[in-house]
C-alpha cells in the first residue's frame, strides 16, 4: 500500500508539473471509479446486512478487475508507453512516468487476485467467513467486553457530569477554565 501510495503522490505531482493532466485525470478517474462500491459493501457490513456486502463487494471487484486490469492497461499504459514514443520520442521524464504507471500496474494485478479471491468465497459460500488481511479482530473483543479484563474507566457513563466529560474522565481529574 505505501508503495501505491507513493506511485499515486509521484504520477499527481508529475503530470501536473509536466503538463500531462490528461492523464493525470484519467488515472484518478479511473482509480476512483470503484471506490465508493467498496465503500457501500463496508457500510453493509457495519449494518449486518451480509447479502447486500456481498453483492456490492461483488460488484466492486467486477469494476475493479474491469477498470484496472481491461481499461487501464489497453487504454492508458499503451497510449503512454507505445503511441507516445510514436509521436514525440521517449524524453527524460518519460522513463520516471511510465516507470510509476508500470508499478501501479503490477500492484493492480497482484490485488485483483486477492480481491476475486474473496469474491469467489463470497459466491461460494454465501459470505465470506474471515478477513483474509488480519488474524486477529480486536474490535469485536473490545465492542463486547469479553476479554476478561476490567474497563479502563471505572465510572459510569450515564449523564453529563460538573466538568462537562461525559462521564470519559474521572470526576476532579479535569477542572474547567474559570
Amino acid at each position: 500500500m505505501f508503495i501505491h501510495h507513493l506511485a499515486a503522490i509521484g504520477l499527481i505531482s508529475f503530470s501536473y508539473a509536466n503538463n500531462m493532466l490528461r492523464v493525470g485525470t484519467l488515472i484518478m478517474c479511473l482509480h476512483d471509479t470503484p471506490d465508493f462500491l467498496l465503500e457501500a459493501a463496508k457500510l453493509a457490513n457495519y449494518a449486518k446486512f451480509q447479502r447486500a456486502c456481498d453483492g456490492c463487494f461483488v460488484v466492486f471487484s467486477a469494476v475493479f478487475v474491469s477498470t484496472r486490469l481491461f481499461i487501464y492497461p489497453f487504454w492508458i499504459l499503451n497510449t503512454t508507453l507505445f503511441e507516445s514514443w510514436e509521436i514525440i520520442g521517449p524524453y527524460p521524464s518519460w522513463w520516471l512516468f511510465n516507470g510509476l504507471l508500470v508499478v501501479l500496474q503490477i500492484l493492480h494485478i497482484i490485488w485483483s487476485y486477492f480481491i476475486l479471491r474473496i469474491a469467489y468465497k463470497a459466491l461460494v459460500r454465501g459470505k465470506v467467513s474471515k478477513d483474509d488481511r488480519s488474524d486477529i479482530e480486536s474490535s469485536s473483543e473490545e465492542e463486547d467486553g469479553s476479554n476478561g479484563q476490567r474497563p479502563l474507566n471505572p465510572v459510569p457513563v450515564s449523564g453529563k457530569r460538573e466538568n462537562g466529560t461525559n462521564g470519559h474522565l474521572a470526576p476532579g481529574s479535569w477542572a474547567p477554565e474559570q
